[in-house]
């Protein structure tokens, strides 16, 4: 068999094993799977990998050498960058939405923090790779591929603006759900059948309040520069699990109670959902329960005379809403 011929079959079993091994391959683990193979004639055959763009080489901690198959649609989008662009650009995208920080950068590609920075400044500037703040560590910079948005867990979704937590539209989310659940609360009252047939109308499943809650267009105002002249009304897009979130905390707050319909296992495919419904107490809830004294830390301290005392304490004075 020639040179040549050899030389190409070595090639394409290199890169069947990057193939089957979507973590990357290391000299080992050629070497196990070609042991006839020299250390100089697999350096060579890598060499002219690398040399041809089809795999690209990284460093792990261990200081060991990873060999990955290179995306094609890599190849297009970064053709003709430096080698460090190349190298900073393939760490960015394993990570996927999850990001990465500059210092990571560095130790993953054992190049200096000025040169990380400098080429991320250049790859920004091509609109290859973005930054973003997470809501864990908002003075630090992650970046991802432009085209990827962030994962949910590390901007906020929807009950973050800027990094800081929005509870004023939380607030509004759960005074709308409420008013939402009341209303058909009201409506399943009108349907004949009895209480448990008015208990069953009253349930509404997660997606309807999403619907409702998509249609009466609670929204967050962004003004960019483009639309200076055009003020434009952004829809929060919300999700089932977000306005399940929101609903959850109803539950746990006792104005809303929860069940789970279908899904029962019997083998038809059916997916189970969660209904909500709105609480109405039977009684209203007696003051004595709203007292102070059964949250109070200094209960033990508290007597008729003394520093502690119910005379003093302004807590009572603001439930009784008493001026003394």
């Amino acid at each position: 068999m020639a040179a040549t011929d050899l030389s190409a079959e070595i090639e394409q079993r290199v890169l069947e094993l990057c193939g089957e091994f979507k973590q990357g391959i290391t000299y080992q683990i050629i070497q196990n799977d070609m042991p006839q193979l020299k250390l100089d004639t697999i350096v060579q055959v890598i060499n002219k990998l690398l040399a041809t763009s089809r795999v690209d080489m990284l460093k792990k901690d261990d200081d060991v050498l990873v060999f990955k198959l290179r995306d094609p649609g890599t190849i297009h989008r970064i053709k003709g960058a430096e080698p460090e662009e190349q190298v900073v650009y393939k760490i960015i995208e394993e990570c996927g939405t999850s990001g990465i920080w500059a210092r990571e950068i560095r130790a993953k590609s054992n190049l200096h923090l000025n040169t990380v920075e400098k080429v991320l400044r250049k790859l920004e500037s091509k609109k290859l790779i973005k930054s973003f703040n997470s809501v864990m560590a908002p003075k630090k910079k992650s970046y991802l591929l432009y085209e990827l948005e962030p994962d949910r867990s590390l901007t906020g979704g929807a009950w973050y603006s800027d990094q800081q937590f929005d509870s004023e539209f939380v607030d509004i989310l759960n005074q709308q759900c409420c008013r939402f659940l009341e209303d058909k609360l009201t409506s399943a009252r009108q349907v004949a059948g009895g209480p448990i047939a008015v208990c069953n109308t009253s349930y509404v499943s997660s997606k309807d309040v999403l619907k409702h809650i998509t249609l009466i267009g609670i929204t967050k105002v962004r003004l960019t520069i483009e639309d200076i002249e055009t003020i434009l009304d952004t829809l929060v897009r919300l999700t089932i699990e977000d306005i399940e979130t929101i609903l959850d905390t109803l539950v746990y707050d006792g104005k809303v109670e929860r069940s789970i319909s279908g899904g029962g296992g019997g083998g038809g495919g059916e997916e189970s959902v969660k209904l909500y419904r709105i609480v109405s107490s039977l009684l209203p809830t007696p003051n004595i329960i709203t007292i102070p004294c059964g949250v109070c830390p200094l209960i033990k301290e508290c007597y008729h005379v003394g520093n502690v005392t119910p005379v003093k304490c302004r807590y009572m004075k603001e439930w009784l809403n008493l001026e003394w």
